[in-house]
């Protein structure tokens, strides 16, 4: 399968999550067994199959910036990268709808965090953090 044509499938699968996410914030099938453990499992797979194809060989590492960049200039594993950041700001994303379930917290606390996870993982991550200690007013999780 062409690497393109991977990276969409990949990408519209995280994104069949998300919107799980968005829409269904508070259920279990949403949280845990699609957006929690299905779908990151499904793209972690995959990972471990790009980087069994592709990281043999490989010049470059992690231990240098210059590495990590020579590293990636092989599209393959440029593509593993991506679907690892899938994968784990997925799985982010779905922990984020767990504890605000468990905590009784309003949907609206993760509607801001959400996107910007799904965008940019740990800013969504703080934000939420963030929401999440404000205090609660009486009445109003």
């Amino acid at each position: 399968m062409h690497p393109e044509a991977i990276f969409t499938a990949a990408s519209s699968l995280a994104t069949a999550g998300w919107l799980a996410l968005l829409l269904f914030p508070r259920r279990r099938w949403a949280h845990w067994h699609l957006a929690g453990v299905g779908i990151p499992a499904l793209l972690s797979l995959l990972y471990v199959v790009l980087l069994a194809m592709h990281a043999p060989g490989a010049e470059g590492g992690f231990s240098t910036l210059a590495g990590v960049r020579a590293l990636f200039a092989r599209d393959g594993l440029l593509l593993a990268g991506w679907v690892h950041y899938l994968a784990f700001d997925l799985f982010l994303g779905a922990w984020m709808c767990r504890r605000a379930t468990a905590e009784g917290l309003s949907p609206w606390r993760l509607y801001p965090a959400l996107p910007l996870t799904f965008l940019a993982g740990p800013a969504g991550l703080l934000v939420f953090l963030g929401l999440r200690a404000l205090p609660r007013r009486q009445g109003v999780p």
